[in-house]
């Protein structure tokens, strides 16, 4: 099985999505897809040449980083499922409304022209507040599934939600049969 991972800039939950990565690649073809912002930012989590690097060597290829690389996804049917592990806020809105403006958010317009299925694994520290409303788009639309989510600090960041990463390979599976796995709320 053929599985695009796409990471965008939650630079803090790398150390957490870098093991789903490998994990998946021990069992499926995983084709690596940064943002711009995750192939083009350095942070206090590393470098984006590091992190570029890691995938490489996880998946045995370059990250794909420009729309021009990620275009042929869907004509070419190249993935199975799509994987968007960390997926920010920003991303979040721009697949709610069809902005398809850069790697990630290219590779899943690409991609769903099949109509095969997006795993979306949030990450934003607005997900209660101004995101709240693109995740209420997401799950309304067809072939778009969440990994399980919820409050990652209530009292020092009420309106911030990340993904329990470590449910990926479990979501993925539910994806592929048309399911979205459940609870989808994690329960603090």
């Amino acid at each position: 099985m053929n599985v695009g991972f796409a990471m965008c800039g939650s630079f803090c939950t790398y150390s957490k999505v870098f093991p789903i990565m490998e994990q998946l690649s021990q069992q499926h073809k995983v084709i690596p897809i940064f943002s711009e912002v995750s192939c083009h930012v350095d942070s206090r989590f590393g470098t984006a040449q590091e992190h570029m690097a890691r995938a490489k060597e996880i998946c045995g290829m370059e990250p794909l980083h420009t729309i021009d690389q990620v275009e042929p996804i869907g004509p070419k049917k190249l993935l199975d499922i799509l994987v968007i592990a960390p997926c920010t806020g920003n991303t979040l809105a721009k697949l709610a409304h069809g902005i398809a403006d850069g790697p990630v958010t290219m590779a899943a317009k690409s991609h769903l022209r099949n109509g095969r299925p997006v795993l979306v694994a949030v990450s934003s520290n607005d997900a209660l507040a101004a995101a709240a409303e693109n995740i209420g788009r997401l799950l309304g639309r067809k072939h778009y599934y969440f990994v399980p989510f919820g409050q990652d600090d209530a009292i020092g960041k009420p309106t911030s939600m990340v993904a329990d990463f470590t449910m990926i390979p479990k979501a993925l599976e539910e994806a592929l049969q048309g399911r979205q796995i459940q609870p989808i709320l994690l329960r603090g």
